[in-house]
C-alpha cells in the first residue's frame, strides 16, 4: 500500500528527518533492521531493554515490541506498508498496550496515534546512508504541533539508539 495523498505531511516543516552514515554494507544494515535477534540487540534508547514480541518484515507485517526501564514497559508497533529488500521500508508507528491496541503516548497525551515513517538504505563507499522521514497521519492540528515540537527530543533519542547500533555493527563485523 503506497502512501496516499491523505497520508502526505500537512507541511514539510512537520516532517522529522534523520540521516546518518553507518560503517556497514546495505545488506548488513538490512539484516540488523529486519531480523529479530539483531533488532533485540540494539534497538531503543540507551538504558532501555527491548522485548521483541513479533517481527514480520513484509507488507501488512508487524514489528511489536516493548521497551522497559525501571520496571515500566512502553509498548509500540510498526505496521509495514512497503518493503523493498535492502533499500527501503515504509511503516506506520504507534504506541500501544501489551495487547497491541493503539494508546496515547504515556508521557505526551497529544502525541499523534499514528506516524508514517519512510527509511532508505543507500550504499556509499562501502558504507550505508540511512535516511529517514516521518510525520503524523490521521492527526489533528494539535497533534501535528506536538509532533513538530518533539523533533529535538526525537533527535536525542535516535542519537542514543544509533550509537547502540554502531556499537552492535562493530560486534557483528568482528571489530
Amino acid at each position: 500500500m503506497t502512501a496516499t495523498q491523505k497520508d502526505a505531511p500537512a507541511a514539510e516543516d512537520e516532517v522529522f528527518v534523520m540521516s546518518r552514515v553507518f560503517d556497514a554494507a546495505p545488506e548488513l544494515m538490512w539484516d540488523v533492521w529486519t531480523h529479530k535477534d539483531h533488532v533485540a540487540s540494539w534497538f531503543g534508547p540507551a538504558g532501555m531493554d527491548l522485548v521483541v514480541k513479533t517481527l514480520e518484515v513484509k507488507p501488512g507485517g508487524l514489528f511489536f515490541y516493548g521497551m522497559g526501564m525501571a520496571g515500566m514497559t512502553t509498548w509500540g508497533k510498526w505496521v509495514y506498508r512497503e518493503v523493498e529488500p535492502i533499500t527501503r521500508l515504509v511503516y506506520v508507528v504507534s504506541f500501544c498496550n501489551e495487547a497491541g491496541q493503539p494508546v496515547r503516548h504515556p508521557m505526551a497525551p497529544m502525541w499523534p496515534l499514528e506516524v508514517l515513517a519512510e527509511q532508505t538504505f543507500t550504499p556509499k563507499d562501502g558504507k550505508t546512508v540511512l535516511f529517514s522521514r516521518s510525520w503524523p497521519i490521521n492527526a489533528t492540528p494539535e497533534e501535528r504541533a506536538v509532533f513538530k515540537a518533539g523533533h529535538a527530543s526525537m533527535t536525542a533519542g535516535f542519537g542514543g539508539t544509533f550509537a547502540k547500533l554502531e556499537t552492535y555493527l562493530k560486534q557483528v563485523r568482528g571489530g
